[in-house]
């Protein structure tokens, strides 16, 4: 699903996020998890931000995720999604994950739709770069 118009850049990783986003590119949404303590992060970093290893894993995450907070735009950020508004810009979590949050859209949510606490499931798009990104549906 071509989420993002082609006039919106999409993600331009860096060094520390490359392997989020190769990943993403096989449909693989992943978190960093520190290999000493074991506490999650995102975005990812070179060091933990609890005990300061660098030690990294990544774990694949759930399909599924909680709604911790959204808004609504209702003015475009960008003049090529001036016929999407309004549009949500959310954070979801993942409890399994040590509540590790990722900064996404709802697809399919309308204002009034959308509760905190509210299941959201993982799906991709593609943004106008033709990075595939995580994106996430109601229920």
């Amino acid at each position: 699903m071509q989420y993002m118009p082609d006039a919106v850049p999409g993600p331009d990783p860096s060094f520390d996020d490359a392997v989020y986003w190769a990943n993403c590119s096989e449909k693989k949404l992943t978190f960093q998890r520190c290999g000493s303590c074991k506490s999650f992060r995102h975005p990812p970093g070179p060091f933990c931000p609890q005990c300061q290893s660098d030690k990294i894993e990544w774990v694949e995450a759930p399909d599924e995720a909680e709604l911790f907070t959204f808004t609504f735009l209702h003015h475009p950020a960008h003049e090529a999604v001036r016929t999407r508004v309004p549009y949500n810009v959310a954070v979801v979590s993942f409890p399994s994950l040590g509540g590790v949050r990722l900064i996404t859209n709802i697809v399919d949510a309308e204002p009034g739709e959308l509760e905190i606490g509210m299941k959201v499931r993982l799906l991709w798009g593609t943004s106008g770069n033709g990075q595939i990104i995580p994106l996430f549906k109601k229920g």
